[in-house]
């Protein structure tokens, strides 16, 4: 049975091509695929060849945001068995190093994580992955959910870089997906109340069909600095600037969103006012939470997934929200060539 997958052949080119069937290593396991989501980096690799340091060269396979089903595992795997629904975890640490020793996996220098260059992503129908990044799926949760909870994850860890408590008042701005589920992350860890700010009104709309208040971002300067938490979204670095100003003293802000240009900060009023800015890294020991809170109904997924498409038509997807406004998150189905 041949092993489809789409391959990026150059800026903007997509190609669906007969790749090896993978080789099952010890501590892996081969996995298909079901639910591929649509990050902005795959879309940023595909259009630009690059993220910060990392360049496309040659052909490559994009994809990080999935789940799909185990079909092998090497003889020493104990965590899943063949036939799991599982949601992936799609960064492998080394596990031995000084980060990774700490328990800062996320940060280890040889991370190999799909679909950042050298290593490729999941846009094929097999693959082999350590099964310690495999988290079984109960059975009420869609092939769909499993792919979201990667998204869902950073905005987990953008709650727990920003030190989000019981009680806060919480500032999301951008409300593509990473932003509506770092709002619904910080509501499910019990902020008081979540705003969140965009400039596109049909995504501000999704936002309040979520129970979110929400102002449009040219309004950001009339806001009162009332808010206990900024969790950074956009990747803009003005808006960074502007929603650091509407943190109250001791206020706490994450920059989730990874911006092109470098930012200018108001030191004077961060240390006056003892703001703490953290930035973010992905992610770390997030999965299980994830799907407790997807699984137990506290975290909303409703409205993000707009589009679905065979592997054929992974150009398309990569390219949807540049051609439709309502676009928010193309799902690619591999088993489905």
């Amino acid at each position: 049975m041949a092993n489809f997958a789409a391959v990026m052949t150059d800026l903007g080119t997509m190609e669906l091509r007969e790749v090896p069937e993978p080789t099952l290593e010890p501590g892996q396991a081969i996995i298909a695929p079901r639910a591929v989501g649509v990050c902005g980096s795959d879309v940023s690799y595909f259009v630009s060849g690059k993220v910060g340091p990392f360049v496309v060269s040659g052909d490559f396979i994009l994809g990080h945001e999935l789940s799909g089903d185990v079909l092998a595992i090497a003889p020493d795997v104990t965590n899943v068995k063949v036939g799991d629904r599982v949601a992936v975890e799609p960064g492998t640490p080394c596990r031995d190093c000084a980060q990774c020793r700490a328990g800062r996996y996320h940060l280890c220098p040889d991370l190999e994580f799909l679909a950042t260059p050298p290593y490729d992503g999941c846009l094929v129908q097999r693959l082999a992955i350590d099964a310690r990044s495999l988290h079984v799926m109960p059975e009420s949760m869609s092939y769909e959910a499993g792919a979201l909870l990667e998204p869902l994850s950073v905005g987990l860890w953008g709650c727990r870089r920003a030190g989000l408590l019981p009680g806060d008042k919480v500032l999301v701005t951008g409300a593509g997906p990473v932003g509506i589920l770092a709002a619904e992350a910080a509501r499910a860890e019990g902020a008081l109340e979540v705003v969140v700010s965009d400039v596109s009104e049909t995504r501000l709309e999704l936002a309040r069909t979520h129970g979110f208040h929400t102002f449009h971002s040219n309004e950001i300067k009339n806001q009162d600095p009332s808010f206990d938490v900024l969790l950074e979204c956009s990747g803009v670095p003005q808006v960074l600037n502007a929603g650091l100003h509407l943190l109250r003293q001791n206020g706490r802000a994450a920059s989730i969103g990874i911006g092109k240009t470098d930012v200018e900060l108001p030191l004077h009023t961060l240390n006056w006012n003892e703001i703490t800015l953290a930035t973010v890294n992905r992610y770390n020991n997030t999965w299980p939470l994830a799907m407790a809170l997807v699984a137990s109904g506290r975290v909303d997924l409703s409205g993000l997934h707009t589009g679905s498409f065979r592997l054929s038509e992974s150009s398309q997807a990569l390219l949807a929200g540049r051609v439709d406004e309502h676009a928010v998150k193309s799902i690619i189905y591999p088993q489905e060539v």
